[in-house]
């Protein structure tokens, strides 16, 4: 009988996972397919338009990764109030996420606009003028498509955080399809080069706001901005956005740069280990899809659970979706592996490249299978319970000491070359796994008295 009534007072049953976490994979695996079907049309332009649409393409992700941090910020926040049966609350936090994007980002436009050349010299130096004319169409033209990039960002998270990720499968299916398309025509049709990329970009991403956007304000869904869209901040709901995203976004910031400082080592290693590593990272996106997923689907649950003040949902819910990460990364990952000799075939590597490709690769998919879902889905249902300041502090330490530092040693020193630098990774995910469960399990991050 009491096993009958929790499995009545659950908030989520095996479908409800299950709806979640398949459209989060489909959504995934079209996102990575897409970037790289882009390369491959990009890379037809010309060295200097490819040359400049991934130099400034690190700064676009950037961006969207500090975007991308503060939605799920407010998706948390917005989860809680849900799991707490508090829907109005929901939907307030809701209007407050999209006008708080909506404003920050369009500052970030116009300073983008006014700036940009001051952005891409002081970036990236001095660097061929080709590049450069090519650097600067891109930003500018993307640039316009920030505001829509955040407020589809801010509009996928909270459909996330009601447990409707069809919504966004289907919502980023049509981004893409658009992006994918108009870069076909516009680049093979009508011979725009770099333009033909950005113009596709930024139309895919206009389109995709107006959609969340629209759909939000639908009035039957658990939380909707219909009765609810005001113009009109409110600090105290801003300040619990924040609390969650500004730690989040400093995270996912450091880790970004923390990847271009690695780039610049990669690139003193010779055209064999940077034609190796350019194509692993692409590959490895594929090993990781599952984590990814899934890690998204934690942070909408443990939301929920943390909001109905049930923390032994969370931990019920945690073990359940890391035993379903490890599952996953493993089918994906011998799938990958065995997949792995057309692959190196399709990029048309040399033998040299090709090894250390084949090499990284196995190595990667051997430490995702075992490590990966510890260092990063496990974290989830940290921030998700409010407990970002140790995620953060954690994950900055460790990306400098534990990857970056290491990664120079081990390459240079120890001459393992591009080999060293995936070495040292993995090392940061170990240090990652190894204290993020040690925290996990001493139940620091549980409260004594929950409040929403």
């Amino acid at each position: 009988m009491e096993t009958n009534e929790r499995k009545a007072s659950m908030l989520f049953t095996n479908n409800d996972i299950k709806k979640l976490i398949i459209p989060l994979m489909i959504e995934q695996f079209l996102t990575v397919f897409v970037g790289m079907a882009d390369t491959v049309m990009v890379s037809q332009t010309g060295e200097a338009a490819i040359s400049a649409v991934s130099l400034v393409d690190t700064v676009n992700v950037l961006l969207i990764n500090i975007f991308a941090a503060l939605a799920n910020g407010g998706a948390v926040v917005a989860g809680q109030f849900l799991g707490h049966k508090n829907r109005k609350e929901s939907c307030k936090v809701a209007n407050q996420l999209l006008l708080f994007a909506t404003l920050v980002s369009a500052v970030v436009m116009l300073l983008t606009l006014v700036f940009h050349n001051g952005v891409l010299h002081g970036i990236f130096g001095k660097i061929d003028a080709e590049v450069m004319k090519s650097a600067k169409i891109y930003l500018v033209i993307t640039a316009l498509s920030i505001p829509f990039i955040a407020i589809y960002n801010a509009g996928a998270a909270l459909f996330r955080a009601m447990g409707n990720s069809k919504v966004t499968m289907i919502v980023t299916f049509i981004m893409n399809t658009i992006n994918v398309a108009g870069n076909a025509i516009l680049i093979f049709g009508f011979h725009m080069g770099v333009m033909g990329v950005a113009i596709p970009t930024t139309i895919s991403r206009i389109v995709a706001a107006i959609i969340i956007v629209v759909m939000l304000f639908q009035g039957k869904r658990e939380i909707t901005l219909k009765g609810y869209f005001k113009l009109q901040l409110s600090g105290s709901i801003i300040k619990k956005i924040l609390y969650i995203g500004v730690p989040n976004g400093l995270e996912n910031s450091m880790f970004q740069l923390g990847k271009i400082v690695v780039l610049s080592l990669v690139a003193t290693l010779g055209t064999s280990s940077i034609a190796a590593n350019a194509v692993s990272n692409t590959i490895a996106l594929f090993q990781i899809i599952p984590g990814q997923a899934i890690g998204m689907a934690m942070l909408s649950v443990t939301a929920q659970c943390v909001g109905a003040g049930d923390y032994e949902q969370v931990k019920y819910y945690n073990k359940k979706l890391v035993k379903i990460t490890y599952g996953a990364m493993l089918i994906v990952n011998m799938i990958v592996v065995a997949l792995l000799p057309l692959l190196i075939h399709l990029y048309h590597l040399g033998k040299t490249a090709a090894s250390i490709t084949q090499w990284i690769i196995i190595f990667h998919a051997l430490c995702a299978c075992v490590i990966w879902p510890l260092s990063f889905s496990l974290p989830n249902t940290l921030r998700a319970a409010n407990d970002v300041k140790f995620c953060l502090i954690l994950s900055v330490i460790s990306m400098w000491a534990v990857r970056i530092a290491p990664s120079y040693i081990l390459a240079r020193n120890f001459g393992l070359g591009v080999k060293g630098i995936w070495i040292a990774m993995v090392l940061d995910w170990c240090v990652r796994a190894i204290f993020f469960t040690i925290h996990y399990k001493r139940e620091n991050w549980i409260p004594k008295k929950q409040e929403v």
